[in-house]
This record gives structure tokens, C-alpha cells and sequence, in this order.
């Protein structure tokens, strides 16, 4: 890559940044941006780097609060004309809901990449130099611009409104159903889709309040209920099949939307779109009738972070219906 390609890395944390204590065997957050770099060998010669070290945050502990903080940061850096592309290292566990909101809200063409890793420095095998290095060879890369946020990991280059971390352990934990949009082909950002993205949302700020329910054999309504008696602004349901729900969520459905609290179901299969099929009480077609949003091929924690996107923007029902639906997925 030209030596004038400017990559800055903002690290947060995640096992990429973490060693095992001694006395417990446990992983803890450790290691700095400098030290991480350090330990990658030639990374300084893939682009010129500029390092930040925001949180040492294990996954788990990632809020939309603080997503919403570094979308702030990211957006001052690519404001900056001498940076090319930004790259955020990130725990694991919540880093495809980072990367959809920054994808949902972050406009310009400049490649925003994350990366991570599943093992730590004191593992054999730490993946974290292949997948720092993937990622700001993408970055560092001309066709990565205008893609929106892409996930780096495991020699592959992913959409961050497809990508799904879909393996607990496996250091190609993050598939996409439809196949990444790049590969690392001998080291280097070969895309094999042409550069698009969904709209770009700008809403003044995000309203975390939106709870999300998985839903199987039997359920009925008490955590929806409880969930508006708490002051929730959105639910976001994972129904079965292509959308659909058990007959006892549906007094908690109609109570929310009757205090215009959105409602949102999505599958909670791996696969597929959700889709107004059944006519069957509680089936899809029946759901869209009352007013549920269904929300296409989004997984819950996507479908929660566009919720909160949308109601940054409006708390009108059909308005947020139509920001879903303006979804390219």
C-alpha cells in the first residue's frame, strides 16, 4: 500500500487485547494499542498508523450508550482530510451491533473496519495479529470505500449490516448468510461484490430504551408487559419460523401498540426473511395487519440497534415502518 495511506486504529478492548492471569487462567483486558502493534509484525508498513486507545472493554460490557460515543469519535476522524480509514478493534461478543450502528449513521465514503479476535496473547495460535493486519489492509485498500462499516476477521471481509458472529469459539466465528464481500487473497483485500450500502440514518441521538425477547413453544406476554410498565420504547420480538408468534404474546403486542410503543419481530433462525405468510392468529400476515414492523432479513440485536436509530429520528409509527423497510437487506 502507498505510504501516504493514513490508518488510524482506535482500540477498545476485547480478547485481542487480553493475557491470562496466571493464578486463575482467567482472560482480562491487558494490553495496550502500542503493545498490540508491537507484537504485529510489519503492520507498520501496510499503511501509516496513528493509534488511540479509547477502553479496554470486554464485549459484554459494550453498551448502545457507548457505541453511540465512539460513533462520535469515528466521525471526527474521518473528518480529519489527512486520515484515509479508521479501523476499531473490539470484543467479540457485541461488535456486529457496533459495527450496524456505525454502518446505519456514519456517512462519507471512508472504510471503517473492525477486527478482534478469539483467542489472547497467551494462547497458542493469538489470532489477533492476522485479523489487525487484514484489517487495516482493508482499510488501507480503494475497494473498501463506500461500503459502510466491514468486519475483518478470519481472512474474510464481511458487511456490517449481514455479518453475524455465528461460532462461540472458532477463529472464523463471523459468517454471513449470503458470504463475505471480500477475501484475504494471500494476504491482500480481493472483493468480490461490487461497493453499496443501505441509506445512512442522522438521527440527533439514540434511544436505548428498546428490549428485545426471544420467543418459543408456550410463550405468553409477561416479559413484553413487563417490559412497558418499565418504560420501554420499542420491543423487538424473535419470533419463529418467518415471523410469526404464540397466541398469548398477542395481548402484550396489541397493549404496546396501542401506547404506540413500536413492535419489531424478527426470525430467530439463522437464515431467511421474515414475511407476512400466515394468516394463522399470531402468523405474519396477521402481525403486519395490527402494525408490526417486520424487519426482512435483520437478526434481534440488528433490529434493536435500527430501532433505536429510528426513534432517535421519530416516534410516528409508519415513519418508523418506512425507515425499516428502507433497508436494503
Amino acid at each position: 500500500m502507498s505510504d501516504r495511506t493514513v490508518v488510524q486504529i482506535l482500540f477498545t478492548g476485547g480478547t485481542i487485547s487480553m493475557r491470562r492471569d496466571p493464578a486463575t487462567g482467567a482472560a482480562l483486558p491487558a494490553l495496550s494499542g502500542r503493545e498490540i502493534v508491537a507484537r504485529v509484525p510489519g503492520l507498520r508498513r501496510e499503511a501509516r498508523l496513528r493509534l488511540e486507545d479509547l477502553a479496554r472493554l470486554p464485549g459484554p460490557h459494550v453498551t448502545p450508550a457507548w457505541m453511540w460515543r465512539l460513533r462520535r469519535r469515528v466521525e471526527e476522524v474521518l473528518a480529519d482530510p489527512r486520515v484515509d480509514g479508521v479501523v476499531i478493534t473490539h470484543g467479540t461478543d457485541t461488535l456486529e451491533e457496533t459495527a450496524y450502528l456505525l454502518d446505519l449513521t456514519v456517512a462519507g465514503p471512508k472504510p471503517v473496519v473492525l477486527t478482534g479476535a478469539m483467542r489472547t496473547f497467551s494462547d497458542a495460535g493469538w489470532d489477533g495479529p492476522a485479523n489487525l493486519t487484514a484489517a487495516v489492509r482493508t482499510a488501507a485498500h480503494p475497494g473498501a470505500s463506500g461500503r459502510g462499516a466491514l468486519v475483518a476477521f478470519g481472512e474474510e471481509i464481511h458487511a456490517a449490516m449481514r455479518v453475524r458472529k455465528a461460532h462461540t469459539q472458532r477463529l472464523d466465528a463471523f459468517r454471513s448468510a449470503l458470504g463475505p464481500v471480500g477475501v484475504l487473497d494471500r494476504g491482500r483485500p480481493r472483493f468480490d461484490t461490487a461497493a453499496a450500502r443501505g441509506p445512512v440514518l442522522r438521527p440527533h441521538r439514540l434511544v436505548t430504551a428498546v428490549d428485545l425477547h426471544v420467543l418459543a413453544a408456550g410463550s405468553d406476554d409477561r416479559l413484553l408487559r413487563a417490559s412497558l410498565a418499565s418504560g420501554a420504547k420499542g420491543l423487538v420480538l424473535e419470533g419463529t419460523g418467518a415471523g410469526n408468534v404464540p397466541p398469548a404474546v398477542l395481548p402484550g403486542i396489541r397493549a404496546a401498540l396501542r401506547a404506540r410503543v413500536p413492535v419489531v419481530v424478527v426470525s430467530r433462525c439463522a437464515e431467511g426473511r421474515v414475511a407476512p405468510l400466515y394468516g394463522f392468529e399470531g402468523g405474519g400476515q396477521r402481525l403486519a395487519e395490527m402494525g408490526v414492523v417486520l424487519a426482512g432479513e435483520l437478526g434481534g440485536p440488528k433490529a434493536r440497534i435500527r430501532l433505536m436509530v429510528a426513534l432517535g429520528l421519530t416516534s410516528d409509527p409508519a415513519a418508523i415502518r418506512a425507515l425499516f423497510d428502507q433497508s436494503s437487506l
